[in-house]
């Protein structure tokens, strides 16, 4: 077990891992009191060892980790990875690439769709997980043997079981699904929040286009203030403030100071002016600016073959052997089989060859599900002729 906390170790280590073909990366956060996700502690591994950096210790530089997770010739193996990468693209400014998810290819290799960590050490390595330092405040120092042995092990767990997939996607030959799915998890736009769409998170019930501009401007001031002042959202103004803000907007700091869900003296501050600034730009906004909620269109007919379709994907994907969720979810295919026009992921590479070509035949009419001993079969049915 080896702890970083000098810059030295640091230089060294990432010089080391630079000429490996893969590593393993993990890492340790909070962020329950935070916008952004404090980074406690990042464990890495390649195959002769383990290693932990504090970053809250000393004072590190991690630009060698930043540039060791850009070499393009080293590959990052990480498991369920979007919270990790999305914690070094805002550190460093940068996707880590390339990039191998093992909760994403344990989904492609028939492990479920509940493919947590804890389930692929158990069934992979036939090993468990010592849960006792789980709940940890990784930000408290000094950290326990206990707790760097938990942490590390996260790292040389993944090793093989990285090995033990890669086996699985060269014998069936589904490296290109995989790759499909780490182009979305590496892509920079993955992790840029736009301000101005995080209104559309709150669900609003009205489609009153002024209240919704009021709304969009109120809610991207609040993402704003949030990340400028590093803290959760909802410690800003919770979401059913902003709602009720948009529906009856005061007109003065007065009138801001009387609604109940505001906390008392926020209108003589700094953040009480830019919440009321926001409110204007919501209420002067020009007609053709205004947003509205696009409602989806449903056709009355189409929840009997919907449910046809999600019996076919089940069974497909039991053949297959990769979890449904990869291939297409409910409210997907039920959009589909409303409008099929409209198109759909599962309509376009493996995910055609695995579902969507037989999902067309059966809107057709040119698929059937039978019963043989109580499995379900699929029947491919000859196309009725034309009078």
């Amino acid at each position: 077990m080896t702890l970083i906390t000098h810059q030295d170790a640091l230089d060294s280590l990432c010089t080391r891992l630079a000429s490996a073909d893969f590593i393993t990366v993990d890492t340790e956060f909070l962020r329950e009191h935070t916008y952004y996700s404090k980074l406690c502690l990042i464990q890495v591994a390649d195959d002769d060892g383990a290693f932990a950096i504090d970053p809250l210790v000393g004072d590190l530089d991690l630009a060698p980790f930043y540039d060791l997770m850009a070499n393009e010739a080293v590959l990052k193996v990480l498991h369920a990875c979007r919270q990790d990468i999305e914690i070094f693209f805002h550190a460093s400014g940068a996707v880590p690439t390339p990039v191998f998810d093992t909760q994403i290819a344990a989904m492609v290799c028939g492990f479920g769709e509940s493919a947590g960590y804890e389930t692929l050490v158990g069934k992979i390595l036939g090993r468990s997980i010592d849960k006792s330092t789980r709940y940890t405040d990784w930000s408290q120092r000094p950290l326990s043997d206990q707790q760097l042995n938990y942490a590390l092990s996260d790292v040389t767990h993944l090793r093989d079981i990285y090995r033990h997939l890669m086996k699985d996607i060269h014998k069936t030959s589904r490296a290109s699904w995989i790759d499909e799915e780490m182009a979305i998890c590496t892509a920079p736009e993955t992790y840029h929040v736009d301000p101005h769409e995080q209104w559309m998170r709150l669900k609003p019930r009205t489609n009153k286009p002024r209240m919704l501009g009021v709304l969009r401007e109120i809610t991207a001031w609040r993402e704003v203030e949030a990340q400028n002042r590093d803290m959760p959202k909802r410690r800003v103004l919770k979401d059913e403030t902003l709602l009720e803000i948009a529906a009856r907007p005061p007109k003065s700091t007065e009138q801001l100071s009387k609604l109940r869900s505001v906390p008392n003296g926020m209108e003589r501050s700094r953040a009480g002016k830019g919440l009321m600034d926001a409110i204007e730009r919501g209420l002067n906004l020009p007609e053709d600016d205004l947003p509205t909620l696009q409602r989806a269109r449903h056709r009355p007919a189409t929840p009997p073959i919907a449910d046809l379709i999600k019996v076919l994907l089940k069974i497909k994907c039991q053949k297959a052997k990769v979890a449904p969720k990869m291939v297409a979810n409910t409210a997907e295919i039920e959009a589909w089989a409303a409008e099929p026009e409209r198109g759909a992921s599962f309509m376009k590479g493996w995910r055609y060859d695995i579902f969507g070509r037989d999902a067309e035949k059966m809107l057709a009419g040119n698929l059937a599900l039978a019963s043989d001993n109580g499995a379900i079969e699929i029947v491919e049915l000859e196309p009725a002729e034309e009078a």
